[in-house]
């Protein structure tokens, strides 16, 4: 152990409390201060981390990472169907790092009852098609199983589209759909009831069997509105958005014209809204990690001040300057490391008591979602913890220069 290192130990240990040692009150504040600052980092980024991650597979979970789509319009300014016959499947399989691919149908029409109506998009599926989003926010009642090759004449419902209604799971229902000549009628039974709390979504879709939809619209087997692609690495969607477009060039045998389309540029509006939590996190993060900084500057130059004899007397005894320097990064440095500890420990407790236990609670119809949500990321918290040291140790390195101002004769006389 080199003489710098063990006078700093004897420093840091150092706990009398008598009136020669006024810097003990600072070297807490400085302590607190980074423990207080990496806390608040800790769970910063956790929420903003939960949130995004809640409120993104919400949105992915009505559509999924990418959507093939038709791009041509009818007279009735509908979009005419995608051919989604096996060709067009095993072109998007072949595309690396797709990990599903599931058909879907859409038809306005009006959910009517005695009292109320309301219109909706009416979504089909099929048995490819992955409910497991919408299971897991299930509320009520039990997932039918859609078919694509018979009506199930069943439906979901969310829960406020069926408080609107005043409908329940196991009632029944009239839809109303236009048809080219009349309108038509079709009765349905509330399978069962789902809340997600994305109200954009919530209110407007219902979800039922890809067959009577594609019936109602008049489609073929083959016909669908579009497909939904899912892939393995969301991170990448983009990437794999640009090379799914040239799966099918020009038109089909019904002259429709495809896009390919992520959910980023379904959802623009959402995704942008996420990506300003990100400005809001890096300024807090910037904003205490100065308060870290400051704190520990200001105990490091205390703790200077009031050993300015011990440091002349080390230089008459033929201590360099860097060596004294060292003593007190050295010192300053255990510092941080023991803010470090206790501020990994308070913001680590915090984010896991929210997860288990959901203490905080949110307004669902303002946030999407009724609790704060927390998600770790181990790489994002070392790497927090080894900014925060890096920088606190720059800065003291900075600071350390002071100790070369003043003779050792001035200094060992300081009172």
């Amino acid at each position: 152990m080199s003489y710098e290192l063990f006078i700093a130990k004897r420093i840091y240990a150092d706990k009398a409390e008598d009136g020669s040692r006024f810097s003990r009150p600072a070297i807490r504040i400085a302590m607190l201060g980074v423990a207080i600052g990496l806390a608040v980092m800790i769970v910063s980024l956790a929420v903003v981390l939960g949130f995004k991650h809640e409120v993104s597979s919400k949105v992915i979970g009505f559509g999924s990472h990418i959507q093939v789509l038709s791009l041509t319009q009818n007279q009735d300014y509908e979009m005419l169907p995608v051919l989604t016959n096996d060709t067009l499947i095993r072109k998007v399989r072949k595309v690396q790092r797709v990990d599903h691919i599931q058909r879907f149908a859409t038809k306005l029409g009006i959910l009517k009852t005695e009292e109320n109506f309301r219109g909706l998009t009416f979504k089909g599926v099929g048995e490819d098609y992955d409910l497991s989003f919408f299971r897991n926010s299930l509320v009520d009642g039990q997932m039918p199983k859609f078919s694509s090759q018979e009506a199930t004449n069943e439906i979901l419902l969310s829960q406020k589209v069926a408080s609107d209604l005043g409908v329940k799971t196991g009632d029944k229902i009239f839809a109303y759909f236009m048809g080219e000549e009349s309108m038509r009628a079709r009765r349905f039974k509330v399978a069962g009831i789902f809340a997600t709390n994305m109200n954009d979504y919530d209110k407007n879709y219902v979800i039922t069997d890809i067959y009577t939809v594609r019936k109602l619209n008049g489609w073929d087997d083959e016909m669908s509105s579009g497909l939904e692609v899912t892939v393995k690495d969301f991170d990448k969607v983009d990437a794999l958005t640009q090379q799914l477009q040239f799966i099918h060039q020009g038109t089909d045998r019904n002259g429709v014209t495809y896009g390919v389309f992520s959910i980023k540029d379904i959802a623009a509006h959402t995704f942008a809204w996420l990506a300003v939590l990100d400005m809001n996190v890096v300024m807090i993060l910037v904003l205490m990690i100065l308060v870290s900084v400051f704190t520990v500057v200001s105990g490091l130059l205390i703790i200077m001040l009031e050993r300015i004899n011990m440091i002349g007397t080390l230089k008459v005894l033929g201590a360099t300057n860097v060596s004294v320097r060292r003593i007190f990064i050295h010192f300053s440095v255990m510092l941080v490391g023991k803010g470090l500890l206790w501020g990994n420990l308070v913001g680590l407790l915090l984010c896991f008591l929210q997860q288990q236990f959901h203490l905080i609670s949110l307004d669902a119809s303002v946030y999407y979602i009724d609790s704060v949500p927390i998600q770790f990321n181990w790489l994002f918290i070392l790497a927090l913890n080894l900014l925060t040291l890096l920088i606190s140790t720059l800065v003291i390195w900075g600071s350390s220069h002071l100790i070369s101002i003043g003779k050792p004769s001035e200094t060992i006389r300081y009172e």
